[in-house]
Order: structure tokens, then sequence, then C-alpha cells
């Protein structure tokens, strides 16, 4: 099958990209020296207040020193209700409220997984990791617990689906729109696609992803249907 220009490459930088999130995650998340365990107690003193002894977050159970962004974290600043806890969830609700700022993620779809390892990538590259929370996400060993573990396993499917997404973006030539008054929407490609050598014809149909047509293209293209 002909690929247009940079497509492969793309496809390939995706599975690349997947490989290697995997790798990073697992040395996220395995027992390294020179950091400390905290219970949520522990943990909550340190809000950057006065006397406190330091400015903390955690997501996912790692603890991250946010001093050098205390302008966000600091009491009274936008952002200060993630200081001194683990409030995972909210980075993906938005919902800043004593409910909402929990460590809960077990609900969280695949794409929300994703906001999480965006986040997590972010506090990695920014801030210092000192340590991790006992707790939901790690034992009193350090090491990771089952709900962790289920973490990694969504955000590893998710990166994957991220993947099977590009892939089905290349299978169809991008589509024409537009909408009158008198003839309603109509959508149309506006060339042959080298890829599928598909035949234009009066009806395509839409799918989101580009024109899929109600004929089959060519011999290993398959008749598409919508769902």
């Amino acid at each position: 099958m002909l690929l247009l220009p940079g497509r492969g490459l793309l496809l390939g930088l995706a599975a690349v990209a997947v490989a290697v999130m995997a790798a990073r995650l697992m040395s996220w998340w395995s027992l390294s020296a020179g950091f400390r365990l905290f219970v949520p107690g522990e943990l909550a003193r340190y809000r950057g207040g006065p006397g406190d002894p330091g400015l903390y977050l955690a997501l996912l159970g790692r603890i991250y020193d946010v001093s050098s962004g205390r302008r966000h974290y600091e009491p009274g600043a936008h952002y200060s209700g993630f200081a001194g806890r683990d409030a995972s969830r909210a980075f993906v609700t938005g919902d800043y409220s004593e409910a909402g700022l929990v460590d809960d993620v077990s609900d969280l779809s695949f794409s929300e997984m994703l906001t999480l390892q965006n986040w997590l990538s972010f506090y990695e590259k920014n801030y210092e990791f000192v340590g991790r929370v006992i707790g939901r996400f790690y034992g009193e060993d350090g090491l990771p617990m089952p709900e962790l573990t289920q973490v990694e396993a969504m955000i590893t499917k998710g990166l994957e689906e991220n993947k099977q997404e590009l892939k089905e973006k290349q299978k169809f030539p991008p589509c024409n729109a537009e909408w009158s008054s008198t003839r309603g929407s109509r959508f149309w490609c506006s060339q042959k696609s080298s890829r599928t050598s598909c035949d234009l014809i009066e009806r395509p149909l839409w799918t989101g992803w580009g024109c899929v047509y109600s004929e089959v293209c060519s011999a290993a293209q398959k008749r598409m249907t919508l769902g």
C-alpha cells in the first residue's frame, strides 16, 4: 500500500513513542534509591505556608518539590489545592473542590489517563522528584500497588489507541465539505487516493476520518459501512 510522503514516518514515530513511553512508565513506577516514603498526613504538612517544611504535591503517588513554582501552588494561589496532597483526579476533571481534590482515578477513560501521563511528564521534567505516598498507588514498601499497575496498563493502552488512530487516518483521503440552503450538506474528495485507488462516486459516506465510498475501492479494500 502506498503512503503519502511523511505518513509512514509519522506512524513509525508513533510506534516508537509507545515503546519509549512504556519504558519510561516502568522506570517511574519501579523501586529506586534516594527517595522518601510519606504517609498522607505527613505530606499534608508541605503546603508552603509559614513554618511548613516545604511545598510538595503528588501525582499518581509520586511526590514533587514544586518550590520553584511557588507562585502557582503557595497558599492563596490558583493551584494551592494541589499542594500537600495527591489530587490526581483534579488534573483531569478540573474540580478543585475538596471532593474533587482526590487521588481516585479508577473510573477515568483511556484519553483521560493520557492527560495524567502528560502531566506526569511535565512534573518529571520541571520539578524534583522527592518521594512516594503510601496509600492508593504505593505500599509501605514503596512498591506499586495493583491500582497503579492498572493505571500503567490504561496509559499504555491509550498510547496504542493513539497509534491505531493515526493508522486509520492514513486509510482514507481527506474530504471537502460544503453546505447550501438548496442542496444541503455535501462531502467529496478532491482527487483519487493513491493509497486505496478509490473510484469517485457521487455520494461518498462520511466517517469523521475521511471519505468512505459505498463501492469496493480495490481488491484490497473491504466494503466500508457506517455503524
